[in-house]
């Protein structure tokens, strides 16, 4: 609903500045053009292979936890008061530990994906901006789900763009 607000203020600011140029509107899918590209798949692959080493370290992490907490529920009753604070002391230690790793894990993995999807994205832009510009486009608009209320299939850009990177 705010994309179809700032359109139809923008068409209506630009209708005076546009009187003597058409106004053209393109509209493309970009996550559907993204998915398409060429490298996308084996991003996917290093986020994955990525992901395993973060989780496999976590299941080390929470593995260990478990150990020593069943440990220390298998000899509690026996231990003296300064003993049983320590291990309560080590075990909370090694929960906050864990906590932190697996919220910073989740901050790594979205960084790492950000960092490897970013060219791909900048490639993506640059075509769509070059195809505007080639067929005297005013706007592109992505073609999100309930955000357009009409759009004439001459007027979808991803056939164009798919050509501009060589997708077929």
């Amino acid at each position: 609903m705010k994309l179809f607000i700032v359109a139809v203020v923008i068409l209506a600011s630009s209708m005076s500045i546009q009187a003597q140029n058409p106004l053209k509107i393109g509209y493309i899918e970009f996550n559907t053009l993204l998915a398409a590209m060429p490298g996308v798949d084996s991003v996917k692959i290093k986020l994955q292979i990525y992901q395993k080493t973060l989780t496999d370290q976590m299941d080390a992490m929470r593995s260990e936890f478990e150990n020593k907490y069943v440990d220390y529920q298998s000899q509690s009753a026996g231990m003296s008061d300064l003993i049983r604070q320590t291990k309560e002391k080590e075990l909370t230690e090694l929960k906050g530990r864990i906590d932190d790793f697996e919220q910073k894990a989740n901050q790594d993995l979205m960084a790492k994906q950000q960092e490897l999807i970013d060219p791909f994205i900048a490639r993506a832009k640059s075509a769509i901006s070059d195809v505007a510009k080639e067929n005297k486009y005013t706007f592109v608009l992505n073609a999100i789900e309930d955000v357009m209320l009409y759009k004439s299939d001459a007027d979808d850009m991803m056939g164009l763009v798919k050509k501009k990177l060589g997708i077929q």
